[in-house]
């Protein structure tokens, strides 16, 4: 079974948000939280625990700083939102601060910030089965937390190492549901970024940010999880989605998409038609949309999303925990993908993309 990097999971908004506790195991959470229904009827059943993550091979997770502005606010048990640049910096650091809790009191959890770390971690699952570990690399999601460009290099100081510019529109970019340029500030960021060595995240961006951020851009990039717009020509919000010129203009750069399990990104969906309606080869169908555009089975992996404003109860059929992300091995071998590329999008082509962004 290859290793699985995930590169997307909202865990301390869910710690934050729902009180969601990710040393448990992820059946043991939805026991417990049938009983109130706050986390269900606003999130969906979860997918994530570290029993599932050591099951299914989970070594690496990109573990976000994500609040949203206060003008998408969705209700009152909706508390990771904000007003201004800093009360976004302070929930991010009140994020940040539950991704060194979780390393400090739990040591399968470890904070990976350089090559080293991540080497560590990498090794942990070679050896024995007890002593393997989860490893967290913070992506901080919307770039509005950083009160000014300079500021950027104080974050990556505290520990974070991906920054994406946008979630809607930000201060710095224009985002989902709220097109527009990278402005004078998104400008400067980028040239902070790329001088702290920071990576950065294009998920989100609007499409004229996200192409002139790669222009400008002269260190890692990624797409943590995005999927792809040509197999979705309807959908209601198409800047969420990558189009192929996008898609090969981030390969080009070297970056990596990580595709979503989520329905809604993979066909024309709706709730109503059930989860059976979606399968793992819908997802392997993006993939494989990816690699085509690009030629090359080394540009796409998995961004899940997973527990991100929706739950076990929109993702495809098959999947039931974060562990059964390992089932495309088949979907992707039917579609005549060998067992090193398939090694390839489920983990080694982020794990290779954080050997060359990481600092040593």
């Amino acid at each position: 079974m290859p290793i699985l990097v995930d590169a997307h999971q909202d865990l301390a908004w869910n710690v934050l948000t729902f009180g969601r506790d990710y040393s448990r195991s992820a059946l043991e959470t939805r026991a417990l939280e049938q009983r109130d229904g706050l986390a269900v009827q606003h999130n969906g059943s979860t997918l994530l625990g570290l029993p599932e993550y050591l099951q299914g091979q989970v070594a690496v997770i990109f573990a976000t700083l994500f609040a949203a502005p206060a003008r998408h606010l969705s209700g009152a048990w909706d508390t990771q939102k904000y007003a201004t640049p800093q009360e976004a910096h302070a929930l991010a650091q009140a994020q940040l601060d539950v991704y060194h809790r979780l390393a400090d009191e739990n040591e399968a959890f470890e904070l990976i910030g350089t090559r080293a770390d991540l080497e560590r971690v990498l090794a942990a699952w070679v050896g024995p089965a007890d002593g393997r570990r989860v490893g967290l690399v913070p992506l901080m999601e919307g770039a509005d937390p950083i009160r000014e460009p300079p500021e950027a290099e104080a974050w990556m100081s505290r520990g974070v190492r991906i920054v994406g510019l946008a979630w809607s529109g930000t201060r710095y970019a224009g985002g989902t549901g709220e097109p527009g340029p990278l402005t004078p500030d998104g400008r400067r960021l980028l040239e902070t970024m790329a001088a702290a060595g920071l990576i950065l995240d294009l998920s989100h961006a609007s499409d004229e940010s996200f192409l002139e951020a790669l222009d400008r851009f002269s260190g890692t990039v990624i797409a943590s999880h995005a999927n792809a717009r040509a197999l979705l020509k309807d959908f209601a919000r198409p800047e969420r989605l990558l189009s192929d010129e996008m898609i090969r203009r981030l390969a080009g750069a070297g970056g990596v998409i990580g595709v979503v399990p989520y329905n809604r990104f993979l066909k024309a969906w709706q709730p109503g038609d059930g989860k059976a309606a979606v399968t793992l080869a819908d997802v392997a169908a993006h993939i494989d949309h990816i690699c085509q555009v690009t030629g090359s089975a080394a540009h796409v992996g998995l961004g899940s999303d997973f527990d991100g404003g929706f739950g076990v109860e929109r993702t495809p059929a098959e999947i039931d925990t974060i562990a059964d992300l390992q089932k495309l091995d088949g979907a992707l071998r039917s579609r005549g993908y060998s067992p090193a590329d398939v090694a390839g999008i489920l983990g080694q082509n982020w794990i290779d993309l954080l050997r060359r962004g990481l600092p040593g």
